[in-house]
């Protein structure tokens, strides 16, 4: 793309001043500008004009969760098809690893934060060390597709390389780029993050797989006979990856997605809820559930609405591509955008300051037909590492670790 072109694109969109330091830019600086303009897609911003009117949900009901008890009756056969699922190749694992660190005072990659007490051990590490439980197990190794984001992905491929995948085949490591949106102020004015650099965030943690076609490594993963995918998030650090009785459970009832859920320790815990809405699968997020709903029971009189997600889903390969070309709903996120000033200088706003632009995995789940709700142990597959301290914190995690033999 040439100036005149990216300076037509962007004027299409009411953006011109991107384009405002070019001339003091280097060959360098204005060549990057120019590549980040031609893979831009403004269309997102279009989306501020429904923000208001966005989020109406349609009629929302109860879906069954699979519970421990059933789960355990049935444990030995949902293993064995799992067990032979992945022998053949059939199970990959996608770890979402855009994430930085920032809420744990760390300016490095997420999964990069070291929670070991005694000695080194890091998050990426323990959700390797996860995932070589199952290797062994099936005595196979498992594909493993790292989704990073333009800001992680450096930092992300040299520690794990320079770690030795912490022992996992290299082989078997496949990294991708999640897809950026452009992020703007409250007037939908893009903010500049250097002269030569629009301000962008990763599109969501439902724009994964659309990212992983369009790097091609959902092609090769096809082409290998990958057939269900185990998209997991990269903070909790015990949750059981490509596991082999999640899998043959999904696969036994012949599900489109499996959802991982947990029993909830209080109706108001700020997790997703998985249900149906308008009679297809879809999951209610924690600010969005009613105390109409927090308070429905079921048949039985337990809470209708008590199990929520981990963000650990197994996915048909074969589904996904049906709904791969359908334009997932943009949410449009209040958030704090790191930009620079009309001085030219760096700015980190300590309060929310305009808006990014993000697919949510549960739209993905929407659009399909059918979703098997599988319950887990709370104490141990769920501990999520999103603050410093307190609640789902790197303290709960470290004790809860400890709790499961963990040594840290």
């Amino acid at each position: 793309m040439n100036y005149d072109q990216a300076l037509s694109k962007l004027t299409a969109a009411g953006q011109e001043h991107v384009m405002q330091y070019y001339g003091a830019l280097n060959e360098e600086q204005k060549e990057s500008l120019l590549t980040q303009i031609e893979n831009t897609d403004f269309s997102v911003l279009g989306s501020l004009e429904q923000k208001d009117g966005a989020g109406k949900r349609g009629k929302i009901t109860p879906l069954a969760a699979m519970q421990l008890p059933q789960i355990r009756e049935k444990e030995q056969e949902f293993r064995q098809i799992g067990i032979e699922a992945i022998r053949a190749g059939k199970v990959g694992a996608v770890l979402l690893a855009g994430g930085m660190g920032t809420r744990l005072g760390s300016d490095n990659p997420k999964g990069m934060y070291n929670i070991g007490l005694t000695k080194e051990v890091y998050i990426f590490q323990r959700l390797i060390e996860n995932l070589f439980d199952v290797v062994r197990e099936a005595g196979a190794w498992i594909p493993l597709y790292v989704m990073t984001s333009d800001k992680s992905h450096e930092a992300t491929t040299r520690f794990l390389k320079e770690h030795g995948y912490f022992g996992y085949n290299s082989d078997y490591v496949t990294f991708f780029v999640q897809d950026m949106a452009p992020a703007c102020d409250y007037e939908g004015r893009i903010y500049m993050e250097e002269k030569w650099k629009m301000a962008t965030s990763p599109n969501g943690n439902g724009g994964w797989y659309s990212s992983m076609y369009k790097w091609g490594v959902a092609k090769k993963a096809l082409e290998d006979g990958v057939e269900w995918l185990n998209v997991f998030a990269v903070d909790n650090v015990l949750q059981r990856i490509a596991d082999p009785c999640f899998v043959g459970a999904v696969v036994a009832n012949d599900c489109a997605v499996g959802a991982k859920v947990v029993r909830k320790c209080t109706p108001d815990e700020k997790v997703g809820v998985i249900c149906l809405e308008d009679g297809r699968p879809s999951i209610v997020e924690y600010y969005d559930l009613t105390e109409e709903l927090m308070d429905a029971k079921d048949k039985n009189g337990d809470p209708a609405y008590n199990f929520g997600v981990i963000l650990n889903y197994l996915f048909r390969i074969t589904d996904l591509e049906k709904i791969r070309e359908k334009a997932l709903p943009l949410h449009v996120v209040d958030k704090k955008i790191p930009y620079m000033d009309e001085e030219g200088n760096y700015c980190k706003p300590d309060k929310p300051n305009g808006y990014k632009f993000e697919q949510l995995v549960l739209d993905m789940i929407h659009e399909l037909d059918s979703c098997l709700p599988y319950e887990v142990e709370r104490k141990k597959e769920f501990a999520p590492i999103k603050n410093a301290t307190g609640v789902d914190s790197v303290e709960s995690a470290r004790a809860l670790c400890t709790e499961n033999g963990i040594q840290l």
